[in-house]
């Protein structure tokens, strides 16, 4: 029988395809590859979809009965989810097929990273303090916020190579939108990430309170979800209320995500209640 471990091991080969497909349409500028890289994508999040909910009844079949989104494996193959559902959107929204290029990476990325050895898939029960339906409600609303980040950082990177690329270019940098375009999707993705971290961060603090007794104790990835806030707070502010536009913004967007890629994997290695095994 099929298990989801097995599902997820050939979804990361789907969304490698993906990456490939992707990257084949933006160096040859040819439109099936492009095509066929959105559909591959899509299988690939039905897959990945699919994956979670079929671990989720295994946890039942185990006695343990809980939503897939308690450790490292399960949060990253969710991340993985999120990034290419947000990818997707962006592309068929504003027509954009280049938003995968570097979008889609990353959900492969976090895949391949749940696959290695070190990381523990096996599903185990919660500990008292998991057990509380405020963990489904902050474990997603701060992956879904995650992604935006994933997506705005994607297309920072973007938005360097089109600037730096020599007026009436034709080379790699001609398929890639204008600057002007590539800011308002990023000040756009921000936005969307930052309600998103916004909510994880109130729900996470509901659930510590009933949990520990207490809304917020300075452990380190409270601290530095804080510190995640506060950069892409300063990136809306320094927008909305300096006229802060272009470089900027896109260095703030990728300063900000490596705050949250040192939230999700660095404070794994302090002592804490939120460490991922």
């Amino acid at each position: 029988m099929t298990s989801s471990a097995d599902i997820f091991s050939i979804i990361t080969f789907v969304y490698g395809l993906a990456v490939l497909l992707y990257i084949i349409a933006w160096i040859f500028k040819k439109e099936l590859p492009g095509k066929l890289a959105i559909g591959t994508t899509a299988i690939a999040a039905a897959g990945n979809l699919a994956g979670i909910g079929l671990r989720w009844v295994e946890s039942y079949q185990m006695g343990y009965g809980h939503a897939p989104l308690s450790n490292l494996y399960e949060s990253l193959v969710f991340f993985a989810l999120c990034i290419a559902v947000l990818s997707l959107f962006v592309e068929l929204r504003y027509k954009l097929r280049i938003i995968g290029v570097v979008a889609i990476p990353l959900a492969f990325l976090a895949m391949a990273y749940a696959s290695l050895p070190k990381v523990d898939s096996s599903i185990e029960p919660l500990i008292p303090a998991l057990q509380s339906n405020w963990l489904i409600a902050h474990v997603i609303t701060c992956f879904i916020g995650y992604a935006g980040f994933a997506v705005a950082f994607g297309i920072s990177i973007l938005y360097f190579i089109k600037a730096s690329a020599p007026p009436g270019d034709g080379g790699l940098g001609n398929k890639i939108p204008q600057t002007e375009m590539l800011d308002e999707l990023t000040h756009q993705m921000v936005m969307f990430g930052f309600l998103f971290l916004s909510a994880g961060i109130i729900t996470g603090a509901v659930w510590a309170n009933q949990a520990w007794g207490r809304y917020w104790g300075w452990d380190p990835k409270e601290t530095w979800s804080l510190i995640t806030w506060l950069i892409y707070a300063s990136l809306l502010h320094a927008r909305l209320m300096r006229g802060w536009t272009g470089k900027r913004i896109a260095v703030l967007s990728l300063v900000g995500f490596i705050a949250v890629i040192f939230t999700y994997f660095g404070v794994n290695l302090l002592p804490g209640l939120h460490s991922y095994q």
